[in-house]
């Protein structure tokens, strides 16, 4: 009976703790209309966070009319109660933010690094110096960094501790978790780029992305963050996901065009930003890929696509369009049609994009109509992949540290938790 009432005391603190964050500052009583607990329970549970410092009062912003009696009071998370980093690790770039447990970003670096030639070690020295940077950035007093959460261009296991494979680097098997967290001496964990995705837009935007959707991102590579029921879906023993890497060509192993894993005919070597510069300027389809192209570049390429009519560069995004679409129509035979997110450089052109989408989603009488499938476009995915890995970070904050379970937290525990949220 005991662990029970200690469950459910837990249950909740995180109830509260969630409505705060999801809502900002309240008062004790819309605190008890949101989650469902009584008066007395929230004002019991509220205390013990205040003396915790996991919670401040703020002034009601009411206060400022007349009214008899005390004057009104909210709580709101104590940005100082702790703070986080979330880094982003992608083609020959590397971001990390501090973010406070409010949820505020309060200091943020972002460097270029050669990815190709870095190695486990020089990766996780390039993040680190960028968050010791971030952190420098940032205005004091700063809470104590509790968790590093990171988002990388690549497959990574099912724990959250390796980068399997990424086409930013020719290493493999990658500890990042383990080498950031020996360097700060907190636990780390690390997720797909597009996953991270996912969960920032699942929390940014609830009345588009809720239950079932998908981040699709268009750059330099091509991935997929798949959420499900509630629920990021990812393989039996890594991130999985790999959108970019189903083939495409028909005669892909024999013909297809030249992807940056190696193979040939899948969707990236049709529709990446190098994919569509490659096509644009007639180069064989088969010619290795160039890295790292600019936005620029390829906000110049798209201009002449719109402007020369079906000439080359139109051509190349309506092959990309096609690869996506059918791509897509495949999952949606899986999955059912769900909304889409198209996350990154290459959402700048969904003009050029949705046309050929839509027409390789096409009809069909199984209920897909690709005219009712809803489809968005963000261009900038950094901020994103940030604010998905400040989410998983704060919610393994809420859930399992300040509303803990009652055996001690390990730091290998936490990544484990830090992998179930």
């Amino acid at each position: 009976m005991i662990a029970r009432s200690d469950d459910l005391r837990r249950n909740n603190q995180r109830r509260i703790l969630h409505v705060l964050r999801r809502h900002g500052p309240m008062s004790r009583t819309e605190i008890s209309a949101a989650t469902g607990l009584s008066a007395s329970t929230v004002t019991a549970i509220t205390a013990a966070f205040l003396d915790s410092s996991v919670l401040i009062e703020t002034p009601s912003p009411d206060n400022a009319l007349s009214r008899r009696g005390r004057p009104q009071v909210t709580l709101a998370l104590n940005p100082s109660a702790a703070s986080i980093a979330a880094l982003s690790l992608s083609l020959n770039r590397v971001s990390a933010a501090v973010v406070d447990y409010a949820g505020n970003v309060v200091g943020e670096v972002v460097n270029r690094v050669s990815t190709r030639t870095a190695d486990g070690p020089g990766l996780a020295n390039a993040m680190a110096d960028a968050l010791r940077a971030a952190i420098d950035a940032s205005p004091a007093p700063l809470g104590p960094l509790r968790h590093i959460a990171m988002g990388v261009q690549g497959v990574t296991d099912s724990e959250g501790t390796t980068m399997l494979w990424s086409p930013i680097t020719r290493h493999a098997n990658l500890a990042l978790s383990r080498l950031m967290g020996d360097a700060f001496g907190v636990p780390a964990t690390l997720a797909n780029d597009c996953n991270m995705i996912a969960q920032a837009l699942k929390w940014r935007f609830p009345d588009h992305f809720s239950a079932s959707f998908a981040a699709v991102l268009l750059s330099h590579g091509i991935g997929m963050g798949l959420i499900v029921n509630n629920q990021v879906v990812g393989g039996i023993s890594s991130s999985a996901t790999e959108f970019g890497h189903m083939i495409h060509a028909q005669d892909g192993a024999q013909q297809g065009a030249l992807c940056r894993c190696g193979r040939h005919g899948c969707v990236e070597a049709y529709a990446g930003d190098y994919a569509i510069w490659r096509a644009a300027h007639a180069l064989n389809p088969r010619s290795p890929p160039v890295d790292d192209l600019d936005p620029e570049t390829m906000r110049e390429l798209a201009d002449r696509a719109r402007k020369n009519g079906r000439g080359a560069e139109y051509e190349a995004y309506r092959s990309a369009g096609l690869a996506i679409g059918s791509a897509l129509r495949s999952m949606f035979a899986l999955f059912d049609p769900f909304p889409v997110a198209f996350v990154g450089t290459g959402a700048a052109a969904f003009d050029l994009l949705e046309a050929p989408i839509r027409e390789a989603i096409g009809d069909s009488a199984i209920g897909m109509i690709s005219s009712q499938v809803e489809m968005f476009s963000f261009p900038d995915e950094f901020p994103l992949v940030r604010d998905g890995a400040a989410i998983k970070a704060l919610d393994l904050l809420d859930n399992h540290v300040f509303a803990p379970a009652e055996a001690p937290i390990t730091a290998a525990r936490e990544r484990r938790m830090g992998h179930a949220s």
